[in-house]
């Protein structure tokens, strides 16, 4: 029993820090698909966490029942023909592009807080994922078991004390009165459940096969994804009581924990970095196992691959590369998520 527990909180760790990444960590994401919606937006939250349970469950179970051991397996299996390729192809893209953009948000954490080179944060990132990641599995669970609790307590304290010092003006009138600059949350909140869940499988599709079981990942599934879905509510009404400041920074919630002193920026910076860390490890781990799959190329060197390709991409800016990217392969998740669901069904899983 307590071994099951252990599983469950492990692997609920695992899908928070595999979606928690340089964009959601920072504020970026929550900003972009969800704060300028305006207050409709805590209701995309919750329809964004019942796709990752229904969705998510439905991955354990085909990955489970047909023995996949890799995303790649799972796109051709529920997608088969061209449109299967074309999303194995913008998946690999995004995977490497995804690490791109957190060692970017690497720079730009320590470039906002300290004032040095975008290239310190980029380097300390490059190495202390390859350490991790040269572990594989066991690496890729201990880094979140360990990272996934400290950013909730970093993420609960700031948002308690903000609430401490706000809770005068704060009311639901109040926050229904803050302006908004889009309209078709749905359409947001869906393309943000989609590549999030897409990236996940990179990740429970290997645990699924190496875990061999179900109730506990699907347990740790349902709980990282309410977890989930607390934390973003609080990072989405922080950054709604702080529209238009936010629009300034490529880090906002740095900018919200200034008021609080050094010694809680500090502990946002760490924590921010390594979640950063952990999602940088989640996906070249979920491409490494692809490219070993697919190529025959030894883990190892796949990963060492995978990062150099990473560094020039980076180079396109933090805030550029969420804005521009993440849309167009939520768009390609959302197709994924629909044709999960016909083979769902068609097969009776």
């Amino acid at each position: 029993m307590k071994k099951n527990f252990t599983l469950i909180f492990q692997i609920s760790a695992v899908f928070i820090g595999t979606i928690v990444g340089a964009g959601l960590a920072s504020g970026q994401e929550i900003t972009q698909f969800f704060t300028t919606f305006g207050y409709k937006s805590f209701i995309g939250l919750i329809i964004c966490m019942l796709l990752y349970i229904i969705i998510g469950f439905m991955i354990i179970n085909i990955s489970m029942e047909y023995k996949l051991n890799s995303y790649k397996q799972l796109i051709n299996l529920v997608s088969p023909g061209l449109l299967g390729e074309i999303i194995d192809i913008i998946m690999g893209f995004f995977m490497i592009s995804s690490a791109g953009i957190i060692l970017a948000g690497s720079g730009a954490l320590l470039h906002q807080y300290f004032g040095c080179s975008k290239w310190v944060g980029i380097i300390l990132m490059i190495f202390i994922s390859l350490f991790a990641l040269l572990r594989n599995t066991k690496g890729l669970i201990e880094i979140n078991s360990f990272i996934v609790p400290s950013l909730l307590i970093v993420i609960v304290t700031i948002f308690a004390l903000y609430m401490m010092l706000s809770k005068d003006h704060i009311n639901i009138a109040f926050i229904k009165s803050i302006p908004y600059t889009k309209n078709h949350w749905q359409f947001s909140s869906i393309l943000y459940a989609g590549f999030n869940i897409l990236c996940c499988s990179g990740v429970l599709v290997p645990l699924s096969n190496e875990t061999q079981q179900k109730k506990p990942l699907q347990l740790g599934l349902l709980l990282g994804a309410v977890c989930l879905t607390l934390l973003s509510f609080m990072l989405n009404l922080m950054l709604m009581l702080n529209i238009p400041y936010i629009f300034e920074y490529e880090v906002p919630l740095l900018y919200i924990a200034n008021r609080f002193g050094n010694l809680i920026q500090i502990s946002l910076l760490c924590i921010i970095f390594l979640e950063m860390f952990s999602t940088e490890v989640s996906d070249i781990y979920s491409l490494g196992k692809t490219v070993e799959q697919a190529i025959n190329v030894p883990y190892k060197v796949s990963v060492i691959i995978i990062l150099c390709v990473a560094i020039p991409i980076s180079q396109i800016g933090f805030k550029n590369l969420i804005t521009f990217l993440y849309p167009a392969f939520g768009l390609i998740s959302t197709i994924f998520m629909i044709q999960c669901c016909i083979f769902y069904k068609k097969n009776k899983l």
